[in-house]
């Protein structure tokens, strides 16, 4: 006797996959298109490269895991928008001599995101997150690794926010 149980899992997924309510990610999404406006930065500190490059990972992050087409005008059902508020290096270990051991990458982004199909899940949202490096290390010889690792972080943090609501 032949067992059909895998076979009818995979077409249960397929169905729920399908349907643009769920994802396997655990995100409700209802609508078919999204606006991701590239972040102004206005921290103190300016990267010529960080608001393309966390602009970028939010996208990707959002983009490969709900299926949704990004368009770049106001009839899209959901809207992304933010600043970069604070980039900023700070101690964030000290050796017994009082020295730093460890240097700390910080950068804060506030989101503004709008769901026109639930206005219920709108939101203005500061999000922060950090890397520490060796005080050994120059910040320019890190600096590229650390906004990539950094950027990754904020996306899925922003991902959940919006479509796990976590």
């Amino acid at each position: 006797m032949r067992t059909y149980t895998p076979l009818i899992i995979v077409l249960f997924s397929v169905l729920l996959a399908s349907c643009g309510v769920y994802s396997f990610t655990g995100a409700t999404i209802e609508g078919k298109s999204i606006y991701i406006h590239v972040l102004e930065n206005n921290s103190r500190n300016i990267v010529p490269s960080l608001s393309a490059n966390v602009s970028e990972k939010i996208k990707t992050r959002i983009l490969s895991q709900t299926g949704l087409a990004p368009i770049n005008n106001d009839a899209a059902d959901y809207d992304l928008s933010g600043t970069i508020t604070n980039y900023e290096v700070s101690v964030s270990g000290l050796q017994n001599n009082q020295t730093a051991s460890l240097n700390r990458l910080n950068i804060s982004v506030e989101i503004i995101f709008k769901n026109k199909k639930n206005e219920k899940a709108n939101f203005t949202q500061s999000f922060n997150r950090f890397a520490d490096f060796s005080a050994t290390q120059t910040l320019q010889s890190v600096e590229q690794k650390l906004i990539e690792d950094i950027g990754n972080q904020l996306a899925d943090d922003i991902f959940n926010k919006a479509f796990v609501n976590w």
